[in-house]
């Protein structure tokens, strides 16, 4: 129900800088983990753990079938969970020390043999994962009932994704320098220690987007319905499903070319002691396009936006193969531009996902945000297991050996991951952003609509 004292005026009010920064919070500490996953998590297995690449691959793609059951579930329950805290904070508040605890677990290298590695690794990755959607539907639906205004979700979602792509930045400069310190020569426990102190500090950033932020819109009054019923109302809205198979495809982008990197530049370029400014380079031209995002969109509609931004990072890709290896600062330039064409697409993807979530309540008369976002963020994770099994297989059929100068194969294999075979994802994905049918003027007659039942019903 709507609350007593939230009012027509509170629901489209601006929502203020000390509140987009609280909310943004959140996805800085969710990056301590995500951008270890796409970026670390591949070579921890293959280079540290023991695990070959191809199984290592398998196993992102196979335990994506528990998140297909875990995402939805999570999203019918945080829809319908009813605290002091409200709906979806609490989860941030009394989630953060167990999905601590889970990442240590992933990052524990235990002496089990081959089977029982593979083991270890399906059962405490499969664990984090659980863990992560506890709090990841409830924080990215938290962002679809602070305000209904569309251009504010828009600055919202860029503020959040400033700061997780600020939590990738550091998490790319810092991440290897703190495995080696805390290590001191043992490079398992200097990963295990590293997430420890990653855990902790996240847990602490969630607590603090729980504390700073409001949920001001509630479903309507008489909503009555059965999380299938949910489900059904999203297979039925189609902005939602070309949002859906988007982010998947474009997550296998920004997964492949942030799991790549560091084979790239480690085995391709051979000079490991740039992965560091590489990554976190990249990470900052990804936080400077979200940041332009806000701009942008006052500009351009979203979705002719969308396209402009994937069709140049499509050709930017194709163009990174390209550039010879000695080119340094080319491959440094050219790789900030990609992340700044890819910057914005999180942002945006996200805030129009909060759109389809009104066009939902303004079919059906039912509203459940939260549901809305935890199968975009199962396409999401999706994506990036595709991404890892893809560079898995790239690399088992191409000869990849850990630790040992690369093949000529394998050295192409590396460089495909990277360059050509993203690019031609993010076309695929400019393409499918045609279908695209929620446009500002269509979001403006929605807007209108929920706003005159809101008004009647409060009367």
């Amino acid at each position: 129900m709507i609350n007593a004292n939230t009012t027509n005026d509170d629901i489209l009010s601006t929502v203020k800088l000390k509140e987009k920064i609280g909310y943004s919070i959140g996805d800085l500490g969710f990056n301590f983990y995500w951008a270890n996953i796409a970026g670390f998590l591949l070579y921890f297995y293959t280079d540290v753990f023991g695990i070959s690449a191809a199984a290592a691959g398998t196993m992102f793609l196979i335990t994506k079938i528990v998140d297909a059951f875990t995402d939805p579930i999570m999203g019918g329950i945080a829809d319908r969970t009813k605290s002091k805290w409200g709906k979806y904070r609490p989860y941030l508040l009394f989630g953060g020390i167990p999905m601590a605890g889970a990442a240590v677990l992933t990052y524990t290298t235990l002496d089990l043999g081959d089977t029982g590695k593979l083991f270890w690794a399906y059962g405490t990755y499969s664990f984090m994962m659980l863990m992560y959607t506890i709090l990841s539907v409830p924080y990215s639906a938290l962002s679809g009932v602070i305000t209904a205004r569309s251009q504010d979700r828009t600055d919202l979602i860029s503020f959040r994704f400033i700061a997780g792509f600020t939590g990738t930045t550091l998490v790319n400069w810092c991440t290897l320098d703190l495995v080696e310190f805390f290590g001191n020569g043992n490079e398992a426990k200097g990963w295990q220690l590293t997430m420890l102190v990653y855990g902790i500090i996240a847990a602490l950033l969630f607590i603090v987007t729980a504390k700073t932020t409001k949920e001001r819109i509630q479903p309507p009054a008489s909503q009555k319905s059965k999380p299938i019923d949910d489900l059904k109302d999203l297979s039925k809205n189609k902005p939602w499903l070309v949002l859906f198979w988007l982010t998947l495809i474009v997550m296998i982008t920004i997964t492949l070319r942030a799991s790549a990197s560091i084979y790239y530049i480690k085995y391709y370029v051979e000079r490991p002691e740039l992965v560091g400014l590489f990554l976190t380079t990249y990470g900052l031209s990804l936080a400077a396009g979200a940041a332009l995002t806000p701009i942008m969109s006052r500009f351009l509609d979203k979705k002719k936006l969308l396209m402009v931004l994937l069709s140049t990072t499509g050709v930017l890709s194709i163009l990174f193969y390209f550039i010879p290896a000695d080119q340094i600062e080319l491959l440094f330039v050219v790789n900030i531009l990609i992340g700044l064409s890819l910057g914005p697409k999180s942002p945006l993807t996200f805030s129009m996902y909060a759109d389809t979530a009104d066009y939902t309540e303004w079919k059906t008369k039912r509203r459940a945000t939260a549901m809305t976002f935890s199968a975009a963020i199962f396409s999401q994770k999706l994506g990036g297991a595709l991404a890892s099994f893809i560079i898995g297989t790239v690399l088992a059929t191409m000869g990849y050996v850990a630790k040992e100068a690369q093949s000529d194969a394998s050295q192409l294999g590396i460089l495909l991951t990277i360059s050509i075979i993203p690019g031609i994802i993010a076309l695929i994905a400019a393409y499918i952003m045609r279908y695209y049918t929620l446009d500002k003027f269509f979001l403006l007659k929605i807007q209108k609509e929920l706003k005159e039942r809101k008004n009647n019903t409060l009367s």
